[in-house]
């Protein structure tokens, strides 16, 4: 399993860009007391900083927050029957302790790039089997016609983490069925400071290995974000330590051929996967300090 701390990932990945194209569920807090509703915002926007992303009812196949039992559930997925001046709602009350999940689904939608750009792009995204591919099929001058969709979670955790017990953080780590998800392995508002948290990455259910994972994290004070990539193991792993409260951003992309429903409009598909939470507390990492 690849394993990698964060100020040694400065150094390894300095100078590259971070990708342009992330995703992600944003929550004012990550942490809340029950009862507390708040907005969760679908961001778009590059090194964790965004803009929103649209609310636009049309663009949304599905958006559900899972609470801590099976039974405690919003979905906020609009209906079918929408106009194209449709909005959604992100507004969501946390009522029970536990750990929540937040998850947005979009629709389908289409690009095109030009030739030195879309090789450009998968080159930095790390689509390396997509660039084989078109340089295999003599497709290099041909432009990059793509549909893409975006997957996207965020753990929100409601109430002291110490006083829930441990049968509340089945709903994060639980696999939801998306085309491509990043599943944490343990609850992140377990682990303490330094402890190391795995999470899955998959594909149509499968675990995908060598997948690029792109990791941010918030640093407080106004210290610059952190950011490096890591590649998952031969099992769909990748490892991270927590060192610090975050929040944590991570990313990840995949293309596959495009399905024969719309090859009139793309060659390719892709599926952008995202999961935000916060770090350690300061009460865990005073707990972790003082063993």
């Amino acid at each position: 399993m690849m394993r990698i701390s964060i100020p040694a990932a400065l150094l390894v990945c300095a100078g590259l860009s971070a990708a342009a194209h992330e995703f992600w569920l944003e929550a004012p807090r990550f942490r809340l007391q029950p009862g507390q509703t708040i907005n969760i915002r679908p961001l778009i926007g590059e090194n964790f900083k965004g803009e929103p992303w649209t609310n636009k009812a049309e663009k949304v196949m599905r958006l559900v927050r899972f609470g801590p039992t099976p039974a405690d559930s919003t979905d906020l997925t609009p209906a079918p029957s929408f106009a194209p001046t449709d909005t959604f709602r992100t507004a969501l009350a946390f009522t029970k302790p536990g750990t929540h999940v937040v998850l947005l689904r979009s629709t389908n939608s289409f690009i095109e790039m030009p030739a030195a750009e879309f090789a450009a792009y998968l080159r930095e995204e790390g689509l390396d089997y997509t660039l084989k591919l078109r340089q295999e099929r003599d497709q290099q001058t041909a432009p990059g016609r793509e549909t893409y969709r975006r997957c996207a979670k965020a753990l929100v955790q409601v109430g002291e983490v110490a006083a829930v017990a441990a049968a509340t953080d089945s709903a994060c780590r639980k696999i939801y069925g998306l085309p491509l998800e990043l599943v944490p392995e343990q609850n992140p508002y377990r682990i303490s400071a330094g402890k190391a948290l795995t999470v899955l990455v998959l594909r149509a259910g499968l675990p995908v290995s060598g997948a690029a994972v792109q990791i941010w994290q918030r640093q407080p004070g106004g210290l610059p974000t952190t950011h490096f990539t890591v590649r998952s193991n031969q099992n769909g792993r990748v490892l991270l330590r927590l060192s610090g409260p975050g929040p944590y951003l991570l990313a990840t992309v995949s293309m596959t051929e495009a399905p024969a429903k719309l090859r009139d409009r793309a060659d390719w598909q892709s599926t952008w996967a995202s999961l935000t939470f916060a770090g350690p507390s300061a009460a865990v990492r005073r707990t972790a300090a003082k063993h």
